[in-house]
């Protein structure tokens, strides 16, 4: 009983750490959308990483065993800390620069705000289920509430990320630094974990 409360405790901080970058990600993505196209958008990024979590845990376990992924996943993400830091200097540009971005409704901005997001959806997504499953190991029961926690977080806090950066600019550029720090440490792992293979 209490290496099962403990397992579920670990999965809990798990969760709030990498679900939580993942709402970071759609909600920072939306903030630079219009107003009018914001709940689309983190409805459709929340859908993605809710669907990509589910996927991944049918092969959770042979996920985990895979030498390389983390590295693809980090370099996957550092991609989006680039991506997101053009966004960012594109939303606090002039004011005659955002009316013009604001007018483009459906376009572009959607478009890419979109892309950036699946493709941050597959990364976390990844990296959430394989440390979910290296808790859960064989106990389904387990995992199956890892994955219902990650999507519950993501759902509870996108808008609210989303009010937040649209009111406050400069947290953006925090959230940024967070994601570089997670894209090296994810990157890094993935070294660690690929490296004896390539010296064998």
């Amino acid at each position: 009983m209490l290496d099962w409360v403990l397992d579920v405790s670990q999965i809990i901080i798990a969760d709030i750490v990498l679900s939580g970058d993942n709402a970071l990600i759609i909600g920072m993505a939306a903030s630079a959308v219009p107003e009018e196209s914001r709940k689309k958008v983190i409805f459709i990024g929340l859908m993605a990483a809710a669907v990509l979590r589910v996927l991944f845990a049918l092969v959770a376990s042979y996920l985990i065993s895979i030498p390389g992924l983390l590295l693809l996943g980090g370099i996957l993400l550092f991609w989006v800390c680039w991506k997101f830091y053009g966004d960012i200097k594109e939303f606090s540009s002039s004011d005659e620069d955002k009316d013009k971005l604001q007018k483009d409704v459906s376009g572009k901005g959607m478009k890419a705000a979109l892309i950036t997001i699946i493709i941050a959806d597959v990364s976390m997504s990844l990296d959430n289920v394989i440390a979910i499953t290296a808790i859960a190991r064989d106990n389904k029961t387990l995992l199956i509430l890892g994955i219902a926690f990650a999507i519950l977080i993501m759902a509870l806090f996108a808008t609210a990320i989303v009010k937040l950066l649209t009111k406050f600019k400069w947290l953006s550029y925090l959230g940024l630094i967070f994601l570089v720090y997670l894209s090296s440490k994810m990157t890094f792992d993935g070294w660690l974990q690929l490296y004896p293979f390539i010296q064998s």
